[in-house]
């Protein structure tokens, strides 16, 4: 989506191709950074961004054991916004899209699905792609597959996954937020255990990070053995 903004607002004829009907995932890169923001601000943006809710974390804190230390402070960056913006990633895309639409170059379909690519004389030449109403095919001087870990589009170009061998696997959850908790986003760090709780007003945002590949152990346990080792961290 940002991709196909800007290329728009360069004045090239774009298409994007959104296979749902809408951007509504959770927990899909809902932390803004400040490089992205300071983008946002070159192009004019940030203004207008920043009047749609979110949360600002400028310092970042860590608890290891009973400690708790402070890990990173934003506050010192040469930017115009220095801090993280949390804002749920359909937020985020749609102000791209409502920005993108601004531009007569700028096209977006929803429900469309790309299936396979248009291959002549050795050379992605389009794609073919499956909507409600049928097949739609796509001629175009250059394809850009932003279709996921799963993607269609590197699969059909014979592209190769370099593996980067991370260790770990997260799993995602909401905890209600009490009004007595603390203001502070912060991860707690423990003996083989790693829990990062992100303030999102009204209820944390939660990513428990466990052994890459143990999710279906974890299951087979049991929601009350998962509570009581996520309660092991928990304030």
């Amino acid at each position: 989506m940002m991709l196909g903004s800007l290329l728009a607002r360069a004045g090239i004829d774009v298409l994007v191709l959104e296979k749902h009907a809408d951007f509504l995932r959770d927990f899909r890169g809902d932390t803004v950074h400040p490089s992205t923001l300071e983008m946002l601000y070159e192009l004019g943006l940030l203004e207008d961004f920043l009047k749609r809710p979110h949360q600002k974390v400028e310092r970042i804190a860590a608890q290891i054991g009973e400690s708790k230390v402070w890990v990173g402070d934003l506050t010192h960056l040469p930017t115009h916004a220095k801090f993280i913006a949390f804002m749920p990633q359909w937020d985020f895309l749609d102000f791209l899209a409502e920005n993108g639409r601004a531009y007569p170059e700028f096209h977006l379909r929803m429900q469309t699905e790309v299936v396979e690519l248009i291959q002549e004389d050795g050379k992605v030449a389009g794609v073919r792609a499956r909507t409600p109403k049928g097949e739609l095919i796509v001629r175009c001087d250059l394809v850009v597959g932003t279709d996921g870990r799963h993607s269609i589009v590197r699969q059909k170009a014979s592209l190769k996954i370099l593996d980067k061998g991370a260790p770990m696997d997260v799993l995602w959850m909401r905890i209600p937020r009490q009004k007595s908790d603390p203001e502070q986003s912060l991860g707690r760090i423990d003996r083989g255990r790693i829990l990062v709780m992100i303030n999102r007003d009204e209820y944390w945002q939660c990513a428990f990070v466990i052994p890459k590949g143990t999710a279906e152990q974890i299951k087979a346990r049991g929601i009350e053995s998962f509570r009581e080792e996520l309660a092991r961290l928990l304030p």
